[in-house]
């Protein structure tokens, strides 16, 4: 069956700065074996990105190593206000931490969130990492300077309610969920292995977000890999590996009949393209097998992480062929596409 070119709005390619967690050409593969021919970077790198010439380095990058299309985060921090409305239509949007984040670039004072959220242009998407309460604090300052906000990776039930009570009140919030919150529990992996931010919640949060899925505007990998040596450290970092994983695991929530193959769609491109303003992306389209039982296993994966925290979970679907651009970048397990074949969305 072919279905539309998938978007993922939240990855960590951690090039530069973490090039042996994962690299654009490693990334991108990885993107493109999961069905997305246009990814949306982050910009908590080693520098992070937040001013023309970081940016302009980290495109340099991708634009010689990306084997999918692409556009990088401009980070919001203390020290950078007065530089980012101008670069506003050169990337994928403005991101503000407002929570624990890996890299410098968390925003403790209100006063810098009111300050970024009144310059960056009301028509440019603004992202905010915001958990709890601080969650609940941004919807608010966007309601009272009267600007869109997309929340990434919402994920327990007081933080889903939040975003309802706030689209109900005719709020301009959208917000996202990431497969790992939707279908795993603290419960589920130990150690190390289960550190991830936001962290992996209760059953009664993953039941709350799947029973809101009507709330729910976008499923966003946050692909966020780390080494499986990193992770079995005393000092594991938080995150996980996705971009392989996630379309299997949603194509299975059909097949199960807990979603629609529209609902995913919807999710991971109508709605993705539709709030971070991207263009249509012609002859782009993935061919997937519905019915292809498989097990999930990091065997295999292109991602330098070397692990996935859904190693052994039988699936139902899997990408056979991905065309981007009129070219077959993907089929039958072989990465077509060679480093620089990705282009800038912006």
């Amino acid at each position: 069956m072919r279905i539309p070119a998938l978007i993922d709005p939240h990855v960590h390619m951690r090039e530069p700065g973490a090039t042996h967690k994962e690299d654009w050409a490693s990334g991108t593969a990885a993107a493109l074996v999961g069905g997305f021919t246009q990814v949306l970077a982050m910009p908590n790198t080693d520098p992070p990105v937040v001013d023309r010439v970081s940016l302009e380095k980290a495109e340099q990058l991708a634009v010689m190593n990306a084997r999918c299309d692409f556009s990088l985060y401009l980070g919001a921090g203390p020290n950078n206000l007065a530089r980012t409305a101008e670069l506003a239509g050169k990337t994928a949007g403005l991101k503000l931490y407002l929570d624990q984040t890996y890299g410098p670039l968390r925003l403790d004072a209100m006063s810098l969130w009111q300050a970024h959220f009144r310059t960056w242009p009301k028509d440019r998407p603004l992202v905010a990492h915001a958990e709890g309460r601080t969650l609940a604090a941004a919807i608010l300052m966007a309601a009272l300077v009267d600007r869109p906000l997309h929340l990434a990776h919402v994920a327990t039930r007081e933080e889903i309610l939040l975003v309802r009570a706030a689209k109900q009140r005719g709020f301009k919030v959208t917000c996202e969920v990431t497969p790992h919150h939707l279908f795993l529990t603290s419960e589920d992996l130990t150690g190390g292995w289960g550190e991830v931010r936001p962290r992996l919640g209760t059953q009664a949060d993953v039941d709350a977000l799947w029973a809101h899925l009507a709330v729910i505007d976008c499923f966003a990998t946050d692909h966020a890999p780390h080494t499986a040596a990193e992770k079995a450290s005393a000092e594991s970092p938080p995150g996980f590996p996705g971009l392989e994983t996630a379309l299997p695991l949603f194509l299975t929530a059909v097949h199960e009949g807990r979603l629609t193959l529209d609902d995913v769609l919807t999710r991971m491109g109508d709605n993705v393209r539709r709030i971070f303003n991207i263009p249509a992306q012609p002859e782009s389209w993935v061919k997937v097998d519905l019915d292809k039982k498989h097990t999930l296993s990091a065997q295999g994966m292109h991602t330098k992480a070397g692990w996935t925290p859904f190693e052994g979970w039988d699936v139902h679907g899997a990408v056979r062929e991905v065309m981007l651009r009129g070219k077959t970048v993907f089929r039958d397990g072989q990465v077509l596409a060679q480093p620089g074949y990705g282009q800038r969305i912006r």
